[in-house]
């Protein structure tokens, strides 16, 4: 409770200081965080390298990396400015492109999945838009520090969004979608093999949550991609995409594979783009394609091939 109250003071002191000035201070802290040892830093380079073959960024990651840690350096002072963000005066912290596609999926009347990723600053996207289109709900992992999470829960239903924990959502997720929400997924972070399908993103094959596609197939509710691009005055651009329709061949299991490749498209398509704006932290190709043979058993990696000294 302590801690909780410790966390939520400093939040709210952080809501006080003013837009700019936070950016300044979050870029200032961003240029410390390379200097800071962490464990990942060199799986977050090998990512990058293999991510951008041939390219600046391949030849010197640290270089993006650098434009990683000020980006999240100013995600971390703006996020507490939810707590002060209300319809009047939301334009000061974001703008939106593309809300009319949103505005004719919801005319059908049925419920919407967005889909979107660690991307830009999705605290703030989801919190603005809330505002703009109310009845949403979000799948999330939990955070493992309680105060923390019980903060930022807090900070994510300001304004009436329900927050769906991400174990066992299924019944869930069903449950807002017949009651006509929107319901945000990120779809970027790795799974175990049971949960997801491999599929190519960023160069590498990464297990990807074939949650989305099983839903949008089951109950036919449109999935809108949308994501948030940082603008050149500090604020945030909220950017719908053209509703995705999944295809329905009779075959469920390549349906759901055909859909999970086309939703990992949009937001590889997005990293591409802004490559400075995703989560590069996340352990995202962790689970291979492949079981590793326990060099107990007398291999190093694999076993031989038959026909090449297998016997």
């Amino acid at each position: 409770m302590i801690v909780y109250r410790l966390l939520s003071i400093l939040i709210h002191g952080m809501a006080l200081i003013p837009l700019p000035v936070g950016r300044v201070l979050g870029k200032g802290l961003g240029r410390l965080f390379p200097i800071l040892p962490t464990s990942r830093t060199s799986i977050v380079l090998e990512n990058i390298r293999r991510a951008f073959p041939g390219t600046e960024w391949a030849k010197n990651p640290k270089k993006l990396l650098r434009k990683v840690y000020l980006h999240f350096g100013q995600m971390l002072f703006e996020v507490p400015h939810i707590l002060r963000m209300n319809p009047a005066n939301m334009d000061r912290y974001v703008l939106f492109e593309g809300k009319e596609i949103l505005e004719r999926v919801l005319a059908k009347g049925k419920g919407c999945f967005l889909l979107t990723a660690h991307f830009g600053n999705w605290e703030m996207m989801s919190a603005a838009v809330t505002l703009l289109f109310p009845r949403l709900a979000i799948v999330v992992r939990p955070i493992d520090f309680a105060p923390l999470d019980r903060l930022i829960s807090e900070i994510r239903t300001r304004f009436g969004t329900e927050i769906i924990p991400k174990r066992k959502a299924m019944r869930q997720v069903l449950k807002a979608i017949k009651e006509k929400k929107n319901v945000g997924i990120l779809l970027d972070q790795n799974v175990d093999w049971y949960e997801g399908v491999f599929v190519d993103f960023l160069g590498r094959r990464a297990c990807t949550n074939k949650g989305l596609a099983r839903l949008a197939l089951k109950t036919g509710a449109p999935v809108v991609p949308v994501f948030s691009v940082r603008q050149g005055d500090g604020r945030i651009k909220i950017i719908f995409e053209p509703e995705l329709t999944p295809i329905k061949s009779g075959d469920k299991t390549r349906d759901v594979e055909e859909a999970t490749i086309r939703f990992t498209k949009v937001i590889e398509n997005y990293i591409r783009k802004h490559p400075d704006h995703w989560f590069w932290f996340h352990r995202r190709w962790k689970t291979r394609p492949y079981c590793r043979i326990p060099e107990s058993k007398g291999y190093s990696t694999f076993p031989p091939a038959r026909g090449m000294g297998g016997g």
